[in-house]
């Protein structure tokens, strides 16, 4: 047997040993991420394997569902028409980083996804052992203020009102508009793997004809779906 393809076979065998042990090769990604429909979502995806070498960087990764492949960063795969143009894997495999993106989620989208490893001329292996699922749901139901009381004030008093959601898209955070002019800031952080917190601030000076009129807050997904909650403005009484 040649010397160079038995190292090459040797290579493969230790490492679906690896895979299949499960220690050497660490994988993180979240099991199951809820999104809204229409909207995007971002699966992150890091892993670790200590032995690299020139070989990796030749290394496609691949999302799949089933026997469908749903992502890749191979140039030269075509995508099937469902997940053509809008699924794609933004993070870099050399880089430890398989994070995937697919935008305009439909109510079919809920997986279960595995990624795979591919190594060009030999053989493919799954690589999360444990799939990820993806939770849709149609409308988003949670209130989107924190305190949704009236806010009692005196006329020319200022007021800061807070409007908060909760999705899976940081590359493209939902958009927020308000009922009245103000000085707006908005800010997004993360919370748990999966999930980020996109908060909008306004603050304003209510005059007279304010009061006793709801002010709202509208959140847009993607450019497909908004929600809308209010607050009334109640004047303080003399």
């Amino acid at each position: 047997m040649d010397l160079k393809l038995w190292l090459s076979i040797l290579m493969v065998c230790e490492m679906a040993e690896s895979i299949g042990s499960g220690k050497s090769w660490l994988i993180s990604v979240p099991s199951k991420i809820p999104v809204l429909e229409s909207s995007c979502v971002v699966i992150p995806c890091e892993y670790d394997y200590p032995t690299k070498g020139n070989l990796w960087k030749k290394w496609r990764g691949y999302w799949t569902r089933g026997d469908e492949t749903v992502a890749s960063n191979n140039p030269k795969f075509k995508l099937k028409q469902e997940f053509k143009g809008r699924s794609r894997i933004t993070g870099t495999i050399e880089s430890n980083d398989c994070t995937w993106q697919l935008d305009d989620v439909r109510e079919t989208d809920t997986g279960p996804f595995h990624l795979t490893i591919e190594i060009p001329r030999h053989s493919k292996f799954i690589f999360s052992k444990d799939p990820v699922t993806l939770d849709v749901f149609r409308e988003y139901i949670r209130d989107l203020f924190k305190n949704p009381k009236p806010f009692t004030l005196n006329v020319r008093n200022e007021v800061t009102a807070t409007c908060k959601v909760t999705h899976a898209c940081p590359s493209s955070p939902p958009k927020f508009s308000w009922s009245h002019p103000g000085k707006t800031k908005t800010r997004t952080k993360k919370l748990k793997e999966g999930l980020w917190s996109t908060k909008s601030t306004l603050t304003f000076t209510p005059e007279e004809a304010d009061f006793n009129k709801p002010l709202k807050c509208t959140v847009n997904f993607n450019d497909k779906k908004t929600t809308e909650g209010s607050v009334l403005l109640v004047k303080k009484s003399t």
